[in-house]
């Protein structure tokens, strides 16, 4: 086995400690599919889960093992949601999964004879490609990963070839959560989960939309009965992950330079607005010049405890890949992701002009799209080449650029998408000055200094929270609020009554699914707006029944048959965290002081 080097010249393997580059390089991926199990199938459920795993994760892990085979560590920095890790070790997605991928393989074959009797020789050769591909994906994933997909990203980590981050238990979007308690078992369930299935302590966190909230005098921003009328201190989120062991997590570029005003956001939504101006009141932008080449240290308390360092994304290196418009995935030569061919929705056409609608797409040609693979891989190692060398010469010292996407968008969203990560990192291998290297590793090497205050804001739209909180979503955190304060009266009131802790601990687990800024997200983008809908009501439903079967249980009453099923019902579908603690609901550590 391979261990923790970082490539292969023809001098030897070259080790970090050794290395004097010009520059560093991070790719981090950010892995996350919602809670999906037994939670519906197709179009929105479970597809979403097998889709990723067939192309995402499962080609992500053979572009891994490709590397190393040539003697190419890959130093990839993946981050896996608690949620997503939790799916994916159950043998009920095991068995969906290889259901899924058997229909996909007749799709296939019922695509290529229909194809063959209409003289289109060329998409019968892409069925047959697909037939390949999806049963090749079934044989990795039984023979090569023993249908595990976590242990296998498990060995990577173990081998030292990359690094595993976690993030909240749910993907909650931690500054609207409205109590420090909430966002602290959102964090702790993370470490938990992490711990169990990787068998080592995170050192790194994705914040969930790259969400970050600083320490200051805070108010819900929607109303509800029971909200309190004045502000209260709420900590950083940095502070709640440094009391969990954490050393770093990530930002978006805009929040490293002070922010940006929300300008018409602010005006799309009044408590939008409101929240906004409660944190700028109080807020104070530094003047000190910063770079998102640099790695720094957070701490919003004025306190003397421990910083968290911070990266930061890379805009020049992310918008080659994120932009709609100029981005690789949009090229006319990759296939096209919306246009399906029943039965199965296979795929057999390419993005052709990207204005066209579906019925003017062109056929897909494979041999075209790796051309295009390998010209856009040597045009992004050169660009972070030059973006290295640019920032040498200006400031000369060497920087790390961190390179940050959705691991989903690779192979799922822009199906070339992992043979082009193979061919970028094996192509800066012939840029021995620049070091391919995961977050740990680099702040081993370089620690940070230089301690610096961050503005609240995330990486969506508008820089700040308008795609988790507005007119269509206000809705969802009425139900939240409400059930986080109601958890934490349960928690002190109940934690030791051993009559309902597996009421209790369901109970947690319902609000932390409540929580996902999935439902949100998947609102406010129109993309399953009424699943989404049905979900969060869902969860909140699940929630306030369990919390009346708990008060009649307590009370020495005996549930009706009915309200037993419900329980039973809620803990089969729900079936998730089985380590959590009420207890980090019950008590916050180490509360702030004005």
């Amino acid at each position: 086995m391979l261990t923790a080097t970082t490539g292969y010249t023809q001098g030897g393997w070259k080790t970090l400690e050794n290395a004097k580059p010009l520059g560093y390089f991070a790719f981090v991926l950010h892995s996350h599919i919602p809670y999906v199990l037994a939670h519906g199938r197709s179009p929105h459920g479970m597809d979403w889960l097998s889709e990723s795993a067939a192309e995402t994760y499962i080609p992500l892990l053979n572009t891994c093992y490709r590397l190393i085979k040539e003697g190419i560590s890959p130093q990839f920095t993946v981050g896996i949601t608690p949620v997503l890790a939790e799916q994916l070790v159950q043998p009920a997605f095991a068995a969906e999964f290889e259901a899924w991928l058997k229909d996909k393989i007749a799709a296939a074959e019922v695509n290529r004879k229909e194809f063959l009797s209409e003289k289109k020789l060329g998409m019968a050769a892409l069925a047959q490609y697909w037939h390949q591909f999806f049963t090749k994906t079934l044989t990795d994933f039984r023979e090569r990963y023993r249908s595990d997909i976590i242990g296998a990203f498990r060995d990577l980590q173990d081998a030292g070839h990359i690094e595993i981050l976690t993030s909240a238990a749910t993907h909650g979007y931690l500054p609207l959560l409205g109590t420090d308690e909430a966002v602290q078992a959102q964090i702790k369930q993370g470490v938990q989960t992490y711990k169990r299935l990787f068998g080592r302590a995170p050192r790194g966190f994705w914040l969930p939309e790259c969400a970050y909230r600083p320490r200051y005098r805070w108010n819900y921003p929607v109303d509800f009965e029971g909200k309190p009328s004045e502000p209260w201190l709420r900590k950083g989120v940095e502070e709640i992950l440094a009391e969990n062991g954490i050393e770093y997590f990530f930002i978006d570029s805009h929040l490293l330079k002070g922010g940006e005003a929300i300008g018409v956001y602010a005006e799309r939504f009044k408590p939008l607005r409101e929240l906004w101006e409660q944190f700028s009141v109080q807020y104070r932008a530094e003047d000190t010049e910063k770079s998102p080449y640099y790695v720094y240290l957070v701490n919003s308390s004025g306190e003397p405890k421990p910083p968290v360092a911070v990266f930061t994304r890379d805009p020049r290196t992310g918008v080659q890949v994120w932009s709609a418009d100029s981005g690789y995935p949009g090229d006319e030569y990759y296939l096209e992701f919306h246009k399906k061919q029943p039965p199965g929705g296979l795929r057999y056409w390419r993005i052709s002009r990207p204005k066209d609608d579906l019925g003017k797409k062109q056929p897909y040609e494979l041999a075209k799209a790796f051309e295009r693979i390998q010209e856009h891989a040597k045009h992004f190692v050169d660009l972070a080449h030059e973006v290295l060398s640019e920032h040498v010469q200006s400031t000369g010292n060497s920087g790390i650029i961190t390179a940050m996407y959705d691991t989903e968008l690779y192979g799922h969203w822009w199906f070339e998408g992992p043979e082009w990560l193979y061919w970028v990192r094996r192509g800066m291998e012939t840029h021995p000055e620049i070091q391919p290297i995961t977050c740990g590793k680099y702040l081993h090497l370089h620690p940070p200094q230089t301690v610096v205050q961050l503005p609240e804001g995330s990486w969506g739209e508008g820089g700040y929270h308008w795609v988790w909180l507005n007119e269509w979503t206000e809705w969802t955190w009425k139900r939240i609020y409400p059930a986080e304060r109601e958890m934490v009266r349960l928690a002190r009131q109940y934690g030791d009554n051993p009559k309902v802790q597996t009421i209790l601990k369901q109970i947690a687990r319902e609000l932390l699914l409540l929580q996902s800024s999935d439902w949100q997200f998947l609102i406010s983008t129109w993309s399953a707006r009424d699943y989404a809908e049905l979900r969060a009501q869902w969860h909140a439903d699940r929630f306030q029944m369990l919390v009346n079967l708990l008060e009649r249980v307590a009370r020495g009453e005996e549930p009706t048959p009915e309200e037993w099923g419900a329980l039973g019902e809620a803990e089969e579908r729900d079936n998730i965290f089985p380590d959590i603690e009420p207890k980090w609901w019950a008590q916050l550590e180490f509360p702030p002081h004005e």
